[in-house]
């Protein structure tokens, strides 16, 4: 990475993993994030993302059985 280059922000990084949680994820944006991003945000953005879907599904299944 350049000096000049800054890395990506939180946002970004959510966006991106976002973006790649459904596939739509763009060439462009996907070798941004590996020239710009920090492994430890999309580690940590992604493991966040995995336990949102994981409540919601459960959340979901609640709601939906009979107790």
């Amino acid at each position: 990475m350049r000096d000049n280059e800054k890395d990506l922000s939180w946002w970004q990084t959510f966006k991106s993993v976002g973006a790649a949680f459904f596939g739509v994820q763009s060439s462009t944006n996907h070798k941004q994030d590996f020239n710009k991003g920090r492994p430890i945000q999309f580690i940590l953005v992604g493991l966040f993302a995995v336990i949102l879907f994981v409540m919601s599904l459960v959340l979901a299944v609640t709601f939906v059985m009979p107790a």
